[in-house]
């Protein structure tokens, strides 16, 4: 009676304990916020995941971005993709916030069997970017200004 059961919410003792869920948690908000706004909606819900008894293990901000369609009258969006192990209950405080939040256009909460906390692909694009910069030379650019 004391082993663990199969399954993510198995009792794991005697007293009823249960294992925390794993979520990737997507934000989109208002174009008109600035980043640093963005930033500090993340921290809150970072806040109340912490407050529920869970656990951030990533934050990652993909910064504003064009929408497919208008949402709420916006054209772009501020994203945000969260990695999170938190019990459900402390998800589901987390969506009744942003559900009252003005900033926020739209969530999508996803249980998944683990986190993935490599980069995403679309800031893994951005570093090869940057490594790419950092990686040419003065000399290359004044090369290929003195071809044209």
């Amino acid at each position: 009676m004391g082993e663990d059961l199969p399954g993510p919410l198995a009792p794991t003792s005697y007293k009823g304990e249960y294992r925390m869920a794993l979520y990737e948690h997507t934000v989109m908000s208002r174009q008109d916020i600035s980043a640093q706004q963005a930033e500090a909606l993340n921290d809150t819900i970072k806040g109340l995941i912490e407050a529920g008894g869970g656990t951030v293990a990533k934050i990652e901000y993909w910064g504003l971005r064009n929408l497919t369609y208008r949402v709420k009258k916006n054209r772009k969006a501020h994203y945000s993709l969260l990695a999170v192990d938190c019990p459900p209950a402390a998800m589901a405080e987390v969506e009744r916030q942003l559900s009252i939040n003005e900033d926020v256009l739209r969530w999508l909460t996803v249980r998944v069997e683990e986190l993935d906390l490599e980069l995403s692909p679309l800031l893994a694009r951005r570093e090869r970017e940057r490594e790419r910069e950092r990686e040419r030379t003065p000399r290359d650019d004044a090369a290929a200004e003195a071809t044209f």
